[in-house]
Parts: C-alpha cells; structure tokens; sequence
C-alpha cells in the first residue's frame, strides 16, 4: 500500500499512526518532497470524482482567489490546481496496487477496509 500525503497533516499522521498500530506496511509518499505527477492524479480522477479529490474546506482552497476558485470546474481544471498546489489535494489517499481504497482517514473506515 501507498500513503501519499503531507507528514506534519494531523489527519496523515493519525492515518499513519492507525496502520503502523495495526502492523500494515506502507509507503509514505511526500506530497511536498516527492510531488504529484500528472499521470498519478488523471489515474486517481480516473477512478474518483474531482469534488473528493479537492479539499475545499482547507487552508489552501480558502486561500485561493475567487477567480481561482471559480475556474475548477471540472476534472482537467483540478488537475491543473492539484499540481500546482499538491496541498488542496484531500488528505491522505491510501492506494492499493494503484487503487484508491481511501481517501481522507477515518478509524472505522480504515477498520472496515482492511478488515
């Protein structure tokens, strides 16, 4: 499994702390350090909605000009935000075999997909 995140998100380090608790390997991808590529995130808005994939409730997004915000509006337009500004993707996305399994953490979430 992959983590792709950014280390000092309280919400990354919960997500990380839940699996290292329960003996799950993973690797930790730093959104920061390591960047997001083009291909990565056209796979993930290949499988899920741009809408979940843009954190709209955090500091990044409600930094944005009003103008910015209102040219996302569709998948190639957050694709152009996530990259340049890989801190308004949601996080963590948990990634199995290429596969998003989850995105943002939640304990019973992560309890019932792993499980």
């Amino acid at each position: 499994m992959q983590l792709f995140g950014i280390p000092n998100c309280s919400t990354v380090k919960k997500a990380r702390d839940w699996l290292t608790r329960h003996d799950l390997s993973y690797q930790f991808h730093d959104f920061k350090k390591q960047g997001v590529s083009a291909e990565l995130l056209t796979n993930w808005l290949a499988q899920m909605p741009w809408e979940k994939l843009v954190n709209r409730a955090g500091m990044t997004w409600r930094n944005l000009s009003d103008a910015e915000k209102a040219a996302v509006i569709d998948a190639p337009s957050a694709l152009n935000l996530m990259l340049e500004k890989s801190s308004v993707i949601k996080r963590p996305v948990l990634v199995n075999n290429g596969a998003i399994i989850s995105v943002g953490f939640s304990e019973a979430n992560y309890q019932e997909l792993i499980a």
